[in-house]
């Protein structure tokens, strides 16, 4: 029906760094030549006339759980960078503004839920991807006590432990010191640092970190070691899987709002970067090792989230920063473009079996329902209870929309 998120909303942000090759994924083109309509056969799902890449058995048994957007675009550069920004922001960086994360403006509004943090990413933020600009994981403009707490660590790693929860600023200003002096360096830290002008503004940082660091309750969130070998088999013992898992433990322990980054960089490691040469992957390895992962990870998720009574008021969202050429290069592998692709989400009050938006027979453009990172945002705000015109106090305290106005949510969704 019409009408917002009602009730208390969590999110759980899936961002698939490198940008998945929609063709090849979930808007496949059986009836294209064959340098575009790639290796993989369409693939029936559970819901009429929806149908997916062949290589995701798992959602397809679950296509009543989410929806696909297929017609997303953006008209900024085809770099990784300028993607990472407008989809986790709803906008491009420009004369120097950062906005803010989808999940920092959500904790800016709401605030806390008991002692933990209303933002966690995990497992790391995103490194280099090529440009040399913010990613979009930030609070931007809000200020850094509203940027989310970074995990900064791997959970599937044999003896994952939960880290010192400090931010990596101070980590890196007391690593020097041995592990058992940590507390009297965070003691000095504070009191050197009240000193500093930059004091007031990450108050709030210190406080949380300390809050985390001696909450029992908080800690026992990020440790896994609790989770059945069962469970964690499930979600697959991979980086990817046991961050899901991660999200799961942190969302129904308070976290308003959970971004899980699947890669940290697009080089030297098999992403859904699929350029086809080195230090790339080509569409073949990328169906080997990534696909599976995701499948598994993504849909272990959302049973779990089921079974446990909370997919109900949390939204899960699948999303990389573009698409990928049509046309096979020579390589064997897809180039970027923000032309045209496909994104996922479910959860809470976004309905699931339904399919947003058509691209062209090859897969180029939308060709229906065009669908813009801002409105994908206002998608998520809406979801989460939140106006996304409601204004925030941007540079200089003048205001700034969440999302920019006449900008609206995607309305099929709900």
């Amino acid at each position: 029906g019409e009408g917002g998120g009602g009730g208390d909303v969590n999110c759980i942000m899936l961002f698939l760094v490198g940008g998945p090759s929609h063709i090849d994924t979930w808007d496949p083109k059986p009836e294209a030549p064959p340098e575009v309509r790639g290796p993989f056969q369409p693939a029936a799902t559970r819901v009429p006339g929806m149908q997916i890449s062949e290589i995701f058995p798992r959602m397809a048994q679950r296509a009543d759980k989410f929806s696909l957007i297929r017609s997303v675009y953006h008209t900024a550069t085809a770099v990784h960078d300028t993607g990472h920004q407008m989809m986790q922001t709803g906008r491009l960086f420009t004369g120097g503004i950062e906005h803010p994360h989808v999940g920092c403006a959500l904790g800016y509004v709401k605030g806390a839920r008991g002692e933990m943090p209303p933002h966690v990413l995990v497992p790391k933020p995103i490194g280099r991807t090529g440009g040399n600009l913010p990613h979009g994981h930030s609070a931007g403009y809000l200020g850094r006590q509203h940027d989310p707490f970074i995990l900064n660590a791997d959970p599937a790693v044999p003896n994952f432990q939960v880290p010192d929860l400090l931010p990596p600023d101070y980590i890196s200003s007391i690593r020097a010191d041995r592990r058992q002096r940590m507390r009297d360096a965070v003691d000095g830290a504070i009191a050197s640092f009240e000193a500093s002008p930059a004091a007031r503004q990450l108050d709030g940082s210190f406080a949380l970190a300390y809050r985390l660091m001696s909450s029992p309750r908080a800690r026992s969130a990020f440790d896994l070691a609790q989770e059945p070998p069962a469970v964690r088999d499930r979600y697959g013992r991979t980086r990817f899987g046991q961050s899901c898992l991660l999200a799961r433990r942190l969302i129904e322990r308070g976290v308003r709002f959970v971004t899980v980054n699947m890669f940290e960089t697009v080089f030297d490691e098999v992403t859904w970067d699929i350029h086809g040469s080195r230090p790339f992957t080509d569409i073949a390895q990328m169906s080997r090792e990534v696909v599976p992962n995701f499948d598994q990870g993504y849909t272990a998720l959302i049973d779990d989230l089921v079974d446990r009574g909370l997919y109900s008021n949390t939204i899960v969202t699948a999303m990389g920063e573009f698409g990928r050429t049509p046309k096979i290069n020579p390589a064997g592998g897809r180039d970027h473009h923000p032309g045209a692709w496909t994104i996922l989400m479910g959860g809470g009050p976004i309905q699931g079996g339904r399919v947003v938006g058509e691209t062209d027979e090859l897969g180029y453009r939308p060709k229906a329902r065009p669908v813009t990172p801002g409105e994908v945002a206002a998608t998520l705000y809406r979801g989460l209870g939140l106006d996304p015109h409601r204004e925030l106090p941007g540079p200089q305290n003048r205001p700034i929309p969440m999302v920019d106005y006449g900008v609206q949510a995607i309305r099929e969704l709900f």
